[in-house]
């Protein structure tokens, strides 16, 4: 499931920089978002998009974006893993062009709440509601030990039999390639767990925990909400994947339908 949770979050990084256009799919150096520091070493897929668009490229070349095709496994990627489907508006065309600085509009999982807030607001999106739903995406997936050391033994709003965990399973910090599940509970589940493990101060990362431990926050009953309702959690996710996979699409004669993801045609 580590690749299902992998293919949501290309999709999810490539929206956020010049909208949902494919742009992080382009091969290069550090000239291309693949390549900058919020996708490097971390984000994975790419060989999974290119099976899809040979596949679909043998059927009916030329019709079919990179930039939907993303949309498309995101989707699937939850459905696969136990959550609920939602129809994916299509029409998307790829972009010619990889923005790297663009990439520091990319929730980071070091970010609090106020940063995570003005990003999402600055791409059109609910800070709220749709943070708090699309961030519930880790529900599955893995995260690197750089990406949450930081909080073992310090943060106080991590549980501490859960802070001596992740210390076995980070023994040097920051500085190994070790992982470790986003959801300890059910790791390979799209489910709602995630929220209640929030609420029991398992969140791994900074960027999640915020959502419940920022004091005087709107986000707090939402993470509530969605922990005692998974069918709740499933409607309003599906609805925020909708708007996501909406920023700043390339439509009409903008941008071109890639015949490799990976280049410009």
């Amino acid at each position: 499931m580590r690749m299902a949770a992998s293919l949501i979050r290309l999709h999810f990084h490539d929206c956020f920089v010049n909208g949902c256009d494919a742009s992080i799919l382009l091969d290069g150096d550090n000239s291309t978002e693949k390549f900058s520091p919020a996708n490097l070493n971390s984000a994975r897929g790419f060989e999974v998009v290119d099976a899809i668009k040979s596949a679909v490229e043998s059927t009916c070349s030329g019709v079919v974006s990179c930039a939907d095709i993303l949309a498309i496994a995101a989707r699937d990627s939850v459905v696969l893993a136990g959550g609920e489907t939602w129809e994916v508006q299509l029409g998307r065309r790829d972009s010619r062009t990889s923005n790297p600085d663009g990439t520091s509009a990319i929730p980071a999982s070091s970010d609090d709440l106020s940063e995570l807030k003005r990003k999402f607001r600055a791409v059109g999106l609910d800070d709220s509601t749709d943070l708090v739903a699309l961030s519930g995406a880790h529900t599955f997936g893995r995260a690197r030990c750089a990406t949450f050391a930081g909080r073992i033994g310090t943060a106080t709003d991590l549980d501490p039999t859960f802070s001596e965990v992740l210390a076995q399973i980070c023994p040097q910090g920051a500085n190994t390639t070790a992982s470790t599940n986003l959801d300890s509970v059910t790791p390979d589940q799209f489910d709602n767990n995630y929220y209640k493990n929030l609420q029991d101060n398992r969140g791994l990362l900074q960027s999640d925990q915020s959502l419940y431990s920022t004091a005087d926050t709107d986000t707090v009953p939402i993470v509530d909400r969605f922990a005692s309702s998974q069918t709740d959690f499933f409607d309003t996710f599906a609805q925020s994947m909708i708007k996501l996979g909406n920023i700043s699409p390339l439509t009409g004669s903008n941008g071109e339908i890639r015949a490799n993801c990976r280049r410009i045609n």
